[in-house]
């Protein structure tokens, strides 16, 4: 069984009540590749994004990145 990255970013901006755009002002990138990664069609994430995202949203990588089965 094959496996793919889903990326819950969604779930968690409405969990902690924060918008993409405050988001993008908070940790530095463009809401264009916010969305991108928020809909699940990023190909990769550095780890110095992912860092700072987690810091704005006081969470970690796992609450934001998941593995599970290709359907």
């Amino acid at each position: 069984m094959k496996n793919e990255i889903k990326v819950n970013l969604d779930l968690l901006l409405v969990k902690r009540k924060v918008s993409l755009t405050e988001l993008s002002e908070e940790v530095g990138v463009t809401m264009a590749n916010l969305s991108i990664l928020k809909c699940g069609k990023a190909k990769a994430i550095r780890f110095s994004t992912l860092i700072a995202i987690c810091e704005a949203l006081k969470c970690q990588p796992g609450d934001i990145l998941e593995l599970s089965p290709i359907e």
